[in-house]
């Protein structure tokens, strides 16, 4: 119980110096918010009135606690770029679509990474391992945004099994809305997957290497039921914690990929929102986005403290 409560504590302060570096960031960089919302006509005088009404004109600290405090309480503000409406009610319409594109994309890791892995380690050295081999290289150096272009001529203008820049909303058409994810997750997953194929099917030929594995074979068992009754689980502990890495990579991933498929996202808002300089819009995405990593990595190291205590052990002797 104490490991659980310090690992909430520590993502609890992660997520708070999270905010007061992006508040910074984006207050001292250049350019000037109201200038951009009141467009090219705009008197000084106008400008003036706009930027006290946005609070520009207060001291960074001032600015900073009010943000917060409304930010605990639910209401982070209004939008700048889209006149006055509030985040809650922006984040709040796109926030599903985002958490469904990682969940996909984590299935979609997970599901690719432990198939091609057991798949390899069922024959070391074969022509299966070395094709996987090779594909896994490719997989490392190709970026999700390139994979999304290929899929979006391929399989999108050449195949047409997809529209590309078509969307359905998950309230008119939840099957539909699947649909229309399915390739960008795919995207963010492929090169993702690579990273886990590489560390899972390292730490299973370690495994294999270990002596009760040796033990069980002498005592007549066969390669696969090893495998599937004591190697699997010692090797997936080590690919838990590469996998709440990787939930960081399907978020900034997603990012990206939004805006090549044009998905109505948290990642095209948060870009759309830099590029206007919507300062309270952007700070709370931010906020958001980090809060959704942390807590999964949190959650991923309680999970593999819960499915081996002696890790914890391990650190109460430490």
């Amino acid at each position: 119980m104490s490991f659980i409560l310090k690992r909430l504590i520590t993502a609890l302060i992660t997520i708070f110096l999270v905010s007061i570096l992006c508040f910074i960031t984006f207050s001292v960089i250049r350019g000037d918010p109201a200038s951009a919302s009141g467009g090219i006509s705009v008197s000084p005088e106008q400008l003036e009135e706009l930027r006290e009404e946005m609070g520009l004109n207060r001291n960074i600290v001032t600015r900073y606690l009010n943000w917060v405090s409304n930010f605990i309480s639910g209401n982070p503000g209004k939008s700048f770029y889209f006149r006055g409406e509030s985040i809650s009610v922006l984040i709040s319409q796109r926030l599903p679509v985002t958490v469904t594109l990682a969940l996909l994309s984590l299935f979609f890791t997970i599901i690719i990474s432990f198939s091609v892995s057991l798949l390899t380690v069922r024959r070391e050295g074969g022509l299966t391992d070395n094709i996987v081999n090779f594909l896994t290289a490719a997989g490392l150096s190709t970026p999700g945004f390139f994979l999304g272009l290929l899929f979006i001529f391929i399989f999108g203008f050449g195949f047409k099994l997809f529209i590309p820049g078509g969307f359905i909303n998950y309230n008119e058409n939840f099957i539909g809305f699947i649909g229309c994810l399915i390739f960008p997750a795919l995207a963010i997953a492929i090169p993702n997957s690579a990273i886990l194929i590489k560390f899972l099917r390292g730490s299973l030929f370690q495994e294999l290497q270990s002596d009760y594995v040796r033990t069980a074979r002498n005592k007549g068992a066969g390669r696969l039921y090893i495998i599937r009754r004591h190697v699997l689980k010692n090797a997936c502990l080590p690919a838990i914690t590469i996998l709440g890495m990787i939930i960081a990579e399907v978020f900034s991933g997603s990012i990206i990929i939004e805006q090549v498929f044009t998905i109505p996202g948290l990642g095209r808002l948060l870009i759309t929102a830099i590029g206007s300089r919507d300062y309270p819009l952007i700070q709370s995405l931010m906020v958001y986005i980090a809060f959704l990593v942390i807590i999964a990595n949190t959650l991923a190291d309680i999970f593999i403290m819960i499915i081996d205590p002696r890790i914890n052990q391990v650190r109460k002797i430490r």
